[in-house]
């Protein structure tokens, strides 16, 4: 398949940057916003059984959270938009190629991508692969 010319701009200028620091995904059970002020997650998202959470491993261990496993964080510098169409599918569907789940987080300037921390180097690795492709 081919790419539109916007989209491949958009993966040749990925970036992949990796954050030194390890996270978990855990849950708070029946929690709403504003009501855990010790907790300092990256991300949150209210569902109707809680809140989910992605905090630092040392805060989980700390505050006793539940967490099956530990991520590292990408974050793809090259300038995104929430409007661009096909990108997320293209980076998700080639760490899933190799066995690597990808739990992606879209922010405003930044995507940004949590892989296992056992599996960050391949990762990297890829993400690097693919930006260096003229038209994937």
């Amino acid at each position: 398949m081919k790419r539109t010319q916007f989209l491949q701009d958009l993966i040749t200028q990925l970036s992949p940057k990796l954050d030194p620091s390890t996270y978990v995904y855990c849950t708070v059970a029946r929690a709403q916003y504003g009501e855990l002020e010790k907790l300092k997650p990256i991300v949150s998202i209210a569902e109707l059984e809680g809140l989910t959470l992605v905090v630092p491993l040392e805060q989980a261990k700390a505050e006793g959270l539940d967490y099956s496993r530990v991520f590292r964080r990408i974050t793809l510098e090259g300038h995104s938009s929430l409007e661009a169409l096909g990108l997320t599918s293209v980076v998700t569907s080639l760490l899933a190629a190799r066995g690597i789940t990808t739990n992606v987080i879209a922010g405003f300037y930044h995507d940004h991508m949590f892989v296992p921390s056992d599996r960050t180097d391949e990762a990297m690795e890829a993400l690097k692969e693919l930006a260096s492709q003229p038209n994937g």
